[in-house]
């Protein structure tokens, strides 16, 4: 991914929050020697350096995928941002928007208890500590048998990009006019990105 060095992104606890909280995923390899897309929820394991999920198996992408270097891609809130938002009219229209690759090796899974553990981490995930749906409260046979209709794989990370451009090669009071404009609409993905600017200049007021 082309990242210029203003929109680079280091923090590795931001990552790994964006990851978390942006985790629906595509997941890029190559199949029967062409480029093959997947998009699947996927949940991260810090300790281990490593992402968890699993493919439908009638989906034959899991067949010549392990071992491969694979991309997987987050992508975050993004956005239109009007020249005419600007103090001046020379300037042109762009895209404001974060994305987050990761590359790493996939092994495929097959240890049930390893299965079910990554299966039970994301429901825990999606369905919220105060849920009534607990996966443990299944009958087994059943978890089983669906088990059967997928492929679980574990991905190595070796390599992560992170990308925020959020116009932080503008001036700053530029920075806060297209806040403002992005800040008076309902627009969520607007809104977002509005967010996302703020704490990007309040971060770079504290190191001033």
């Amino acid at each position: 991914m082309h990242i210029p060095k203003h929109f680079q992104l280091n923090d590795e606890e931001m990552i790994y929050d964006f990851i978390e909280k942006n985790s629906f995923a595509t997941l890029f390899s190559q199949h029967n020697g062409e480029p093959y897309a997947t998009h699947l929820p996927l949940t991260l394991n810090k300790d281990e350096s490593a992402l968890y999920g699993h493919f439908a198996r009638p989906n034959e992408q899991w067949k010549d995928i392990e071992n491969q270097q694979v991309l997987v891609v987050f992508q975050g809130p993004h956005c239109y941002i009007s020249p005419s938002w600007y103090e001046t009219t020379m300037a042109v229209p762009t895209w404001n928007y974060v994305s987050i690759h990761v590359y790493g090796k996939i092994e495929i899974v097959e240890d049930p208890k390893v299965i079910f553990d990554s299966l039970n981490d994301m429901v825990n995930k999606y369905e919220g500590t105060d849920s009534l749906y607990k996966l443990n409260d299944v009958d087994s046979n059943f978890i089983e048998g669906m088990s059967k209709g997928i492929v679980a794989f574990k991905i190595i990370i070796t390599k992560i990009e992170a990308k925020a451009k959020l116009s932080q090669n503008h001036p700053v009071e530029r920075q806060e006019l297209i806040i403002k404009h992005l800040e008076n609409t309902s627009n969520q993905e607007n809104l977002r990105v509005s967010h996302l600017m703020k704490k990007n200049l309040k971060n770079i007021n504290k190191r001033i």
